[in-house]
């Protein structure tokens, strides 16, 4: 399992979008969005959740808890 850093990136990489389009997309500023991908900071549940959303993945596969990117409905 990768973590959430490396997660971020590569959910994005795959999705072909910028790191403005999540931040706008998840209500989180740029920069929050871009020390999140960096590693810098951790992401607060609020922010998580809103990522999370915007890929329409489960909160445990965003952070590398589980291996399947399905959301419980």
């Amino acid at each position: 399992m990768m973590n959430l850093s490396e997660g971020l990136k590569r959910f994005r990489n795959e999705l072909h979008i910028t790191q403005k389009e999540v931040a706008d997309n998840a209500h989180i500023s740029i920069r929050n969005y871009q020390d999140y991908e960096y590693g810098k900071v951790v992401p607060t549940a609020t922010a998580l959740i809103a990522i999370a959303n915007f890929y329409d993945i489960s909160l445990d596969y965003l952070v590398g808890r589980s291996d399947n990117p399905k959301r419980n409905a």
